[in-house]
């Protein structure tokens, strides 16, 4: 599907949009993971900081679970530039339901609540590749590692090439119309959506690919709380 003229973004507004309505059960934590403690604040907490504080955004919309009961502790809660929304069963819906209070004329940067050591110079790059891939593009890693495909048995069924194949990382950047439009239409098909991505692929757009920070990692397993924490100490001696 090619993208209409008038579905492009007019202006350079960017809003970032951070799903953050999971429950994280793969930390094994009765904590949503993006609550738990990373040094002197949560993951969600520090996640928000990187967004808020870059200058290029204007707006930060999170859809939160409907029970939560946490963010508003939270310092970043009363941002002026922070909106939050409801969220829903799924990410897509809760991107969605941002995307729905977002101005349609923007460009929306969704990046993951657990993502928490995102580096501004690839917010930076992202916004850079807008010239070259006005349909959108994600951030992203070159796969380095061998890769296997397995049997249902978890065995070896065969080595798969790696030429050309990449991590999807976050934020992933979108013209708010086309995202929304295209978002809302695969959902209503029952299509798999695993990240904004896939929508705009279902509706045959090809997103651009800029390579991201190894460091850009995502919260999902309790080793990665120590891992973050590393990467977040470098960074911030880094600018001390």
């Amino acid at each position: 599907m090619t993208e209409t003229l008038a579905m492009l973004p007019t202006q350079d507004k960017i809003i970032a949009i951070v799903p953050a309505a999971g429950i994280g059960s793969r930390m094994g934590s009765e904590l949503p993971k993006q609550y738990l403690l990373l040094d002197d604040q949560c993951i969600l907490a520090h996640t928000l900081d990187r967004l808020l504080g870059h200058p290029q955004i204007s707006q930060v919309i999170v859809a939160l679970h409907p029970a939560d009961e946490h963010f508003a502790a939270l310092a970043q809660a009363s941002h002026p530039k922070i909106l939050t929304v409801t969220g829903g069963g799924e990410r897509a819906d809760s991107v969605l339901a941002a995307l729905n209070r977002a101005d349609e004329h923007a460009w929306a940067l969704v990046h993951d609540a657990a993502r928490p050591c995102l580096a501004a110079d690839d917010i930076d790059r992202l916004l850079a590749a807008r010239s070259e891939f006005p349909q959108g593009a994600i951030l992203a890693m070159p796969v380095r590692d061998t890769m296997k495909r397995a049997d249902p048995k978890g065995r070896i069924q065969t080595t798969v090439s790696r030429e050309r194949l990449w991590h999807a990382l976050t934020p992933q950047m979108f013209p708010v119309a086309s995202l929304r439009s295209h978002l809302a239409a695969a959902l209503s098909a029952g299509a798999l959506i695993t990240d904004e991505a896939s929508a705009m692929e279902w509706a045959g757009e090809a997103p651009g690919l800029v390579v991201g920070r190894a460091d850009n990692i995502k919260v999902t397993h309790p080793d990665d709380l120590r891992l973050a924490r590393l990467f977040l100490t470098r960074a911030n001696s880094a600018l001390g």
